[in-house]
């Protein structure tokens, strides 16, 4: 009876994301055209803040327990997942354009951000020397809250830059009516509500199923748990790309995994300092890597279907070695 409801409960929490990221989708694109504001930057900041909120949660309330190791690993497997997973699968359904201005601004700055951040965590470890004898659970540095200020202070500045942007590039008025603005507000809202609550659905059956068939924790933590606070970018980038809002899908995904370093990293580092373990250096290390491979597939302005084929197999190889290790 009990492994019975919660496979309704996670039904009931993967309808509750198709409709949510559908209602986001709508609601975020229609206050693009109210504002003249490119669909690109309502995914790079509306859109990835409202998908990042799992994300938040989760870093945020450890954080506040003084327990908050979980939030770099939380944050660094999100955003392996949200490039490898989320766009991957996008381009396997439909081969995704992306934007020049992405190109040129934010996968470099997703980029850099990721450098710093594996750097100001791991760079002084490295320098000892010592790390063939370290186990990966041993602790080599931590997320500062000078570092986690500074984090902060980055991201008010991209903000700026982004409303520096849209000014700049205002979108052109189009003869189709426009939704009124109490619409478009009703139907973000509602839609973050439901994915927020699908994806909590969602994790907590999927938990409970996995549990029933005796699987170890380690692997549900880090498929179920690492996947579940990413399904709202997953659902909401497939639901624009099949809408053909592909700016607004792809913006969700790099704005989501800046939002997650700056932000959610910031923030949590700012409210206790986290230690770091080599297991973390390792994954920020494996980031880096995957965003340059991602960057060199979208060099060609599109991410084709064998390109996104090959991006999910590189995340299920990701997945088979952190088991492994």
């Amino acid at each position: 009876m009990e492994l019975f409801l919660n496979i309704l409960l996670l039904a009931v929490g993967f309808l509750a994301l198709i409709k949510g990221a559908d209602f986001f989708v709508d609601g975020s694109s229609a206050l693009a055209k109210n504002f003249k504001v490119p669909g690109v930057i309502i995914g790079l900041t509306i859109v990835a803040m409202g998908t990042s909120a799992p994300e938040l949660a989760v870093s945020t309330s450890a954080a506040l327990k003084g327990a908050n190791e979980i939030a770099l690993s939380n944050v660094t497997g999100s955003n392996i997942f949200n490039l490898l997973g989320v766009l991957g699968i996008c381009a396997m359904i439909h081969p995704l354009p992306i934007e020049p201005v992405i190109m040129k601004r934010d996968f470099p700055l997703s980029i850099g951000i990721s450098l710093l951040t594996l750097g100001a965590v791991g760079l002084p470890f490295m320098l000892k020397g010592n790390i063939t004898s370290a186990a990966m659970s041993d602790n080599v540095g931590e997320v500062s809250r000078i570092f986690s200020i500074i984090l902060l202070v980055l991201f008010i500045s991209y903000i700026i830059i982004l409303i520096r942007s849209a000014r700049k590039s205002p979108q052109q008025e189009e003869n189709s009516e426009l939704m009124p603005l109490w619409k478009c507000a009703l139907l973000i809202l509602v839609g973050l509500v439901c994915i927020i609550a699908g994806g909590q659905f969602v994790v907590n059956s999927a938990k409970a199923i996995a549990a029933t068939f005796g699987m170890s924790e380690t692997l549900i933590g880090l498929t179920i748990v690492a996947i579940g606070t990413s399904l709202p970018e997953l659902v909401t980038s497939v639901v624009a790309s099949r809408k053909g809002e592909n700016g607004l899908a792809v913006g969700n995904v790099v704005g989501s995994n800046i939002f997650n370093l700056l932000f959610i990293l910031g923030i949590s580092g700012a409210i206790h300092p986290i230690t770091v373990n080599l297991a973390s250096v390792t994954d920020l290390a494996v980031l880096v890597v995957v965003s340059i491979i991602t960057m060199i597939f979208a060099r060609t302005k599109n991410i084709g279907r064998a390109e996104g084929a090959v991006m999910v197999l590189i995340y299920a190889a990701d997945v088979v070695f952190a088991v492994l290790r």
